[in-house]
């Protein structure tokens, strides 16, 4: 299965998508992001300006075509502080919705920082450490606290970079006296938590986002003489963030420009960015930290991998999209699996037997199974109307993968394998195309006969074949058992095939030893002739065949 996680940030916007491996772990297979400062002059209850939204939009439509080269199957989107405070956030959602497709959630603070808690956890391997994790955006810095990928406590606090930058950057380089203000700032709103985590106790540090990436880098690239190519797990000595954060802060633009390691578009935000973690650090009496380049969007897919390993599971068995929707949706009303099943190969022998005839593709064919293995799906919300029931789950059971009229294709061949045949009287059956009108007549008069040759629900009727003469065609079926409830069944059902393949159709059946699988999309059904003393019937309203009509047929038409 593949997904696709977006962090719609105060500062940037990040998407990731990624493979989930049957262990439920997963491999990044491409990233993007791009800094559009979403909540720039958007915080505190502010409008987020239609610039900034505008740009965030071109950004989230480019992140749905890079997702939909990948074939991702869903699209996970949160967004945080920018959208959560601006009093026209809802009105960015919708515009997301109808602009990309994609539907983003707002998420808590308390939640942003128990999803970057996990993402930590996970990206350094974590299991019984104790860790305190420190996430700085745009809008709030998370901090969180707990053992391995157990979150113990998790805060969030309106501090982040843009919201600092805005409110004490009043200069370049930022005076002594500003600083100052900051750090009063910050300490007044972490002390009391830093306070308590402290005295809890903790084995290490951990930083995440690109704010503390960015300090980390400059600080490494000092150490080593040159910028890291790699930072993941890079433990930064406590000293050499303070040193960071003295240089930044006496720099000008131009100066922070040159600086090796810091992204230029981030040399005004680093600035607060690092006066932020040194505070952190020095509060908590940490000596390092480790950074990690795992944040919210990677916690966003472990979360989803943790409440949906069924549906992981089923796409390793069904990778296609289509089929394993159907499934979902079947195992969710509690289908019969083996009626379903059986129901369905016959049907699709029936297709086959008469491709040549009603020129259907495969496309129809396929329409065809997932109607068969749905049909039924209505049962256990009343047997009576149970046909009914299944149009209307099959119509309104989230089928993926499904263009509308597809679902409404598949929903109405279901409705029609029981009680009236389709008839313009029938609203939803009138409002179809013409042509879609004539499939579904050609595909329900495929499930009806089916279901018939499965009466008795004990599988009897194990494969089938047509045979043409000059004016009928003889239907033969191949059974394990006695299939007279199964002949009598199907004569009665029988018509709107044979109106279909345009002459009287005659039901016979055969004991044969040996069972069929399911059909692939090319599989053909064969039977001998039927031996004396078979199961016989004829198609209601369908005159009989003459004596010599009845005899075994020769050879099998081929369709």
């Amino acid at each position: 299965m593949r997904l696709a996680a977006i962090d719609i940030g105060t500062n940037s916007l990040h998407m990731i998508v990624v493979r989930v491996r049957p262990d439920f772990s997963f491999e990044i297979i491409d990233r993007e992001k791009e800094m559009v400062r979403l909540g720039a002059g958007g915080l505190d209850g502010r409008a987020l300006t239609p610039k900034a939204m505008q740009a965030a939009l071109q950004v989230l439509s480019k992140f749905r075509r890079l997702a939909e080269s990948h074939q991702v199957e869903r699209i996970e989107a949160v967004a945080t502080s920018a959208v959560r405070e601006a009093e026209n956030g809802g009105a960015f959602l919708k515009a997301i919705v109808e602009q990309t497709g994609i539907r983003a959630r707002v998420i808590s603070g308390t939640e942003e920082a128990r999803l970057i808690h996990l993402a930590a956890a996970y990206g350094l391997g974590l299991t019984n450490e104790v860790a305190v994790t420190v996430d700085i955006g745009g809008g709030s810095v998370e901090i969180t606290h707990g053992t391995g990928p157990m979150l113990v406590e998790g805060r969030s606090f309106k501090l982040g970079v843009i919201r600092l930058s805005e409110r004490f950057v009043k200069s370049d380089p930022l005076s002594p006296n500003h600083e100052r203000k900051m750090v009063r700032h910050i300490e007044a709103e972490l002390k009391p938590f830093l306070k308590q985590i402290a005295e809890a106790g903790f084995d290490r540090v951990v930083g995440t986002s690109g704010t503390i990436l960015s300090v980390g880098t400059i600080a490494a690239a000092e150490e080593d003489g040159a910028v890291p190519t790699g930072l993941r797990n890079r433990r930064i000595d406590a000293r050499q963030i303070r040193r960071v954060r003295r240089m930044l802060c006496e720099a000008d633009m131009e100066q922070r420009l040159d600086v090796p390691g810091l992204e230029p578009r981030r040399a005004d935000i680093a600035v607060p960015g690092a006066v932020l973690i040194d505070v952190i650090l020095r509060r908590l009496g940490a000596k390092a930290i480790t950074l990690c380049d795992m944040s919210l969007r990677e916690g966003i897919i472990l979360d989803y991998i943790a409440a949906h390993r069924k549906e992981i599971t089923q796409a390793e068995r069904y990778p296609d999209v289509r089929r394993r929707s159907v499934i979902e949706l079947a195992e969710r009303c509690n289908y019969v699996t083996e009626h379903a099943t059986r129901i369905g190969t016959l049907a699709l022998a029936l297709f086959d037997e008469t491709r040549a005839i009603h020129g259907l593709t495969d496309r129809e064919r396929e329409w065809l199974e997932y109607a068969s293995l749905l049909h039924d799906i209505g049962v256990h919300i009343s047997y009576e109307r149970h046909h009914k029931h299944s149009y209307y789950l099959i119509r309104n059971g989230d089928l993926r993968g499904f263009e509308p009229l597809e679902v409404e294709t598949i929903a109405q061949v279901a409705r029609y394998h029981r009680r009236a045949v389709p008839s313009r009287e029938h609203e939803e059956f009138n409002e179809l195309p013409k042509e879609r009108r004539d499939t579904v007549r050609v595909l329900a008069s495929m499930l009806r006969l089916a279901e018939t040759l499965d009466r008795s629900h004990s599988l009897i009727v194990t494969g089938l074949a047509l045979h043409e003469r000059d004016d009928e065609f003889l239907l033969v079926l191949q059974a394990t058992g006695d299939a007279e409830l199964e002949v009598w069944a199907a004569s009665r059902h029988a018509a709107p095939l044979a109106e279909v393949l345009g002459k009287p159709l005659r039901i016979e059946s055969v004991q044969v030893r040996s069972e069929i699988t399911t059909p692939g999309p090319t599989r053909r059904v064969r039977a001998s002739a039927p031996e004396r003393g078979s199961s016989r019937g004829l198609a209601r309203g369908i005159r009989p065949a003459s004596a010599a009509a009845r005899r075994p047929p020769t050879e099998k038409r081929r369709a």
